[in-house]
């Protein structure tokens, strides 16, 4: 992307694209997009602000590599000019030729995963739960690459109490396929677990017991770095920030923990309305999410000092809960 700055004000803009040879490094290509660029508009710029030098000398010129202030702001706002050439270049092809789009998408996930077979549909978990309370489910499907919000499914946590994500996680896996085992329909070719390597080795434990285990590809990703985890594979794959292949990821996991979050939500406020508490006033339900969070029970709000409340939720707030309670055991 260049930008034409005289006197402190861009007058000009304009995306060029290149193709790649494999033994070109991105130097080279800057040389090459600057020679372009200079031909095209005529410019004879004295000081060029670039990423990072170029791979030959341009004679009478600076260049600037910059590190901050007002020069690394108008090479971020370049380098945003570009992405969103390349953004809105894609969004046109997905328009001409979804399935097409779609096609290069489940591609590109099969290699970088080292996948057998094409993932045209794909499955992921996500727990969801307030401090065991309400623990709660969540599933999404895409099927080539596009969600498939039928198949999207609620659970139920049955068998674990209090707040256990692997636990849960094994639950879950296990009667997802348990059920499409035996009502004899297509299983997924790759399943997501939102979580690392805890939460893959309890989906592998139900994959385990229903023969399922190698027959389906699954990988775990962990929130913080967007790590992807294999089975028995301890060290992490870092998928391209840019890559489609873990935009997907990214967006199948997000999809799964807003569905589980507004399961779980809906959920919780059939108790939590009835909660005495939410009738004094000024205490929404925020709040008591906030007390529920820091004291994890009940008993433990009842029984903390007015200087812990205040120092939670504020004083005002903190008063009116302090003297319900008080209230309550007299």
């Amino acid at each position: 992307n260049f930008l034409r700055v005289v006197n402190g004000a861009i007058v000009q803009a304009h995306t060029v694209e290149l193709k790649k040879k494999l033994d070109e490094s991105e130097a080279e290509l800057l040389g090459l997009a600057i020679t372009e660029l200079h031909q095209r508009f005529g410019a004879s710029s004295r000081e060029l602000i670039l990423p990072l030098k170029p791979a030959h000398e341009i004679p009478d010129t600076k260049i600037t590599i910059p590190r901050r202030g007002d020069k690394q702001h108008l090479l971020e706002l370049s380098e945003r000019n570009a992405k969103y050439y390349r953004l809105e270049k894609l969004k046109k092809q997905e328009l001409i030729d979804p399935e097409r789009h779609g096609r290069r998408i489940m591609e590109t996930i099969k290699n970088d995963l080292r996948m057998k077979d094409l993932p045209e549909h794909i499955e992921c978990f996500d727990n969801s739960n307030m401090l065991g309370d309400y623990p709660v489910a969540a599933m999404v499907c895409f099927k080539n690459a596009k969600p498939a919000k039928k198949e999207y499914r609620h659970y139920n946590i049955k068998s674990v109490k209090g707040p256990d994500d692997f636990a849960s996680m094994e639950e879950i896996i296990y009667r997802r396929y348990k059920r499409l085992k035996d009502e004899k329909k297509t299983m997924p070719q790759l399943i997501v677990v939102d979580g690392g390597k805890g939460q893959l080795s309890a989906a592998l434990k139900s994959l385990e017991k229903l023969g399922l285990r190698g027959k389906i590809t699954i990988i775990g990703i962990a929130k913080k770095l967007e790590e992807i985890y294999f089975p028995g594979d301890s060290v992490p794959l870092y998928i391209d920030k840019n890559s489609e292949s873990l935009k997907l990821i990214q967006q199948l996991r997000n999809e799964a923990h807003r569905f589980g979050i507004n399961f779980h939500r809906l959920k919780r406020s059939g108790s939590m309305t009835k909660s005495a508490l939410l009738e004094l006033e000024g205490v929404g339900e925020k709040t008591i999410e906030l007390l529920y969070r820091h004291f994890k029970s009940l008993e433990a709000i009842s029984g903390a000092s007015l200087e812990e409340l205040t120092a939670l939720i504020g004083n005002g707030r903190a008063k009116v809960v302090k003297d319900y309670f008080l209230r309550d055991t007299v």
